[in-house]
């Protein structure tokens, strides 16, 4: 491009921005609120993976901060008050409707309650709001008590008496009933101001029973991201209409007993396929459908949904069988198993090898031709497909989750990932093909992503939509899908082969290799990142504490943060979750004690943050001119100084 044609380009956005700016009074002032804010310390990031539904938990860890809110207590009370008393005021402002119900029946005294709890939430929210802007802090403001709540939490200079101007205020609003809603507001006030923004790295969705109120809870927090785990890029396929990815949506919650999070939570429709389930699996086999229910199942369902569960596995089979034989760029042969069975000898073969199965009772299956759906089966997953599509709740949570999702972030020098970069067994980025052409590395993040996005939104051309959509379930259960990180998924296997050597599923070797400093200085750097002052922040594969595993990968340059948030997992690794705190002192891991129940915590006052490690401390406060706001900002600054310099010259004229 010729310089001058830069220089009217220059001076076309110079006159844009000159709408917004109009005169150097306007301009210089935003100058010197930007410059100001740039100087102010980073806000507070917060990192949590592998949800998997637990929505009480991961509620309580949102509204606890992973133990910022506490630490803000302590810091702003420090011995000044009781453990009993911190533990109370952390409580209500975690659950401040719950805890003053509770208050209201046990104090005597509530006017004196209400004065003491008052003063000491305006100390916090004074200490919360002191790291932003005015401004920052005014647009959060619950909008019924934004001027008292300023007027409490802002120094004015000119009242001689301020405390007695405090105390008046603090009174007024007792006195004329409106405490209760005030402790509220400036409860969920200080929750908002304790986290800046919020990183969810991946599996929202799976066993848990609350994906859609985890969602529902996302989609009204003020600031997120979403990178896609595994489970949520099935349901995304699901919402699309990819009759093998709502196959397995549905078989994944029969299995463990979670059907009423699609009926209940989403409305979806299942009457078809239980309807179906009941008639053709009648005086059918199904011991090797077991469900594997929590405590809140309803037994009475109990051989209903092993029905279910069985005629949707064996549909998910098929499903696949025709989605491998379409692509075999996916080399995914070895997934083709119901047409390596014998049924007079009752065995399959498998790697070569013959095994015994546990169950060959398969009324829909023609050995013929084993993956095509009988018309039975093709109207039922025709008439599931409309239920998925038709949902509004999970089509607007879909639509979150690509808005403000992706398979990978670049944040604040963090590379944010669920699942793996594929690598092969010498550390290399492994060569994956996709539609034909060969992909690796970040290259294959991108293209993956981009057709994530066209399976939902590519309506004009049904077929690119349609191809699109298969690699959407390729990114499910794919041997090089990032999220995935396995070479295959052995479902068919776990529910008919006794022979557990049939169960195992290879992790590809990114998890070998997660210690060696040049591999993980190759992936930060193949991202655009310094190594030396970067971090990977991972889920997917949960940190088995109890066998000595640690979450701190690599001295630090890489963090798992996938302890057993999901209850099913916890067994496994003595813990119920990681989460990591990103502030302007540095970076710390956060180990949770297992989640009893909100209205534990909230009666015994009990909080469930445990153990904290701390990964990195910063040598000097890390300012909001460090972050990747503060360069968009210091871009901001170099513009109006153009226009500043434009008025100054007369190139543009002040209004």
């Amino acid at each position: 491009m010729a310089k001058n044609e830069l220089e009217l380009m220059q001076l076309k956005y110079l006159k844009s921005l000159a709408n917004q700016y109009p005169n150097i009074a306007a301009a210089s002032t935003e100058i010197i609120n930007l410059q100001a804010i740039l100087n102010l310390p980073k806000g507070t990031e917060h990192f949590l993976t592998d949800i998997h539904g637990e929505y009480e938990q991961f509620n309580h860890v949102l509204k606890n901060g992973s133990g910022a809110v506490r630490r803000k207590i302590d810091e702003e009370f420090g011995n000044t008050l009781s453990n009993k008393d911190k533990k109370s005021l952390a409580t209500l402002i975690y659950y401040p409707q719950e805890k003053l119900d509770i208050v209201a029946q046990e104090e005597e005294n509530i006017e004196d309650w209400y004065k003491i709890t008052l003063h000491r939430l305006v100390q916090i929210t004074k200490r919360v709001a002191s790291k932003y802007t005015r401004s920052k802090v005014r647009k959060a403001l619950p909008k019924d008590f934004a001027y008292i709540i300023e007027e409490l939490i802002t120094e004015k200079a000119e009242i001689s008496d301020k405390e007695e101007y405090y105390n008046e205020i603090v009174h007024t609003i007792i006195r004329i009933g409106r405490a209760r809603e005030f402790i509220i507001a400036l409860s969920n006030l200080i929750q908002r101001l304790v986290v800046d923004h919020l990183h969810i790295v991946g599996d929202i969705f799976d066993r848990g029973p609350g994906p859609h109120i985890i969602l529902d809870t996302l989609m009204n927090y003020h600031s997120v991201d979403v990178q896609w785990g595994n489970h949520d890029i099935v349901w995304m396929g699901a919402a699309c209409g990819h009759l093998p990815c709502i196959a397995t949506v549905i078989r994944i919650a029969a299995r463990y007993g979670s059907l009423d999070t699609l009926e209940e939570g989403y409305g979806i429709n299942l009457i078809p396929l239980a309807t179906f389930a009941l008639e053709t699996y009648k005086d059918v086999d199904c011991d090797a459908f077991a469900i594997k229910y929590n405590t809140d199942y309803n037994t009475k369902d109990l051989s209903l949904d092993m029905k279910i569960h069985k005629a949707i596995a064996i549909m998910q089979f098929k499903l696949e069988g025709q989605l491998i034989r379409k692509h075999p760029e996916f080399d995914m042969d070895d997934r083709l198993l119901l047409d390596k069975i014998d049924y007079e000898k009752k065995t399959v073969t498998v790697y070569g090898k013959e095994y015994e199965m546990k169950d060959v009772e398969f009324p829909t299956v023609d050995p013929k031709d084993p993956y095509n759906l009988t018309p039975d089966e093709e109207l039922v997953m025709a008439r599931i497909r409309q239920a998925f599509m038709k949902c509004e709740k999970l089509q607007k949570h879909v639509r979150f989750m690509y808005s403000k999702g992706g398979l990978y972030k670049i944040h604040n020098s963090n590379l944010l990932y669920h699942g793996c970069v594929p690598l092969d067994s010498e550390g290399n980025f492994k060569s994956v093909n996709v539609d034909g052409k060969e992909y690796q590395g970040r290259e294959l993040y991108d293209i993956l992503d981009n057709y994530a996005r066209k399976g939902y939104y590519s309506k004009d051309d049904p077929i690119d939509m349609r191809n699109a959509q298969d690699y959407i379930w390729y990114i499910w259960a794919g041997p090089n899908s990032p999220v995935f990180g396995k070479d295959k998924m052995t479902t068919f296997e776990r529910y008919f082969i006794a022979d557990k050597d049939t169960h195992k599923e290879t992790k590809n070797s990114y998890y070998s290799m997660m210690d060696d400093e040049n591999i993980i200085n190759k992936i930060l750097e193949e991202f655009g990142l310094d190594s030396k002052k970067s971090h990977i922040v991972n889920g997917h594969v949960p940190v088995e504490l109890k066998k000595g595993e640690t979450p701190i990968k690599c001295d630090g340059k890489l963090l798992v943060i996938d302890g057993g948030f999901s209850k099913a997992y916890q067994s496994k690794t003595g813990i119920a979750g990681y989460t990591l705190v990103a502030n302007s002192h540095g970076m710390r891991l956060v180990a949770h004690e297992p989640f009893e129940s909100m209205e534990s915590a909230i009666i015994h006052e009990s909080d469930i943050f445990s153990d904290s490690t701390i990964v990195e401390t910063a040598v000097n406060r890390i300012r909001v001119a460090d972050t990747d706001i503060g360069r968009e900002i210091k871009d901001s600054i170099k513009q109006l100084e153009q226009l500043l310099e434009a008025y100054r010259d007369g190139v543009i004229i002040e209004k």
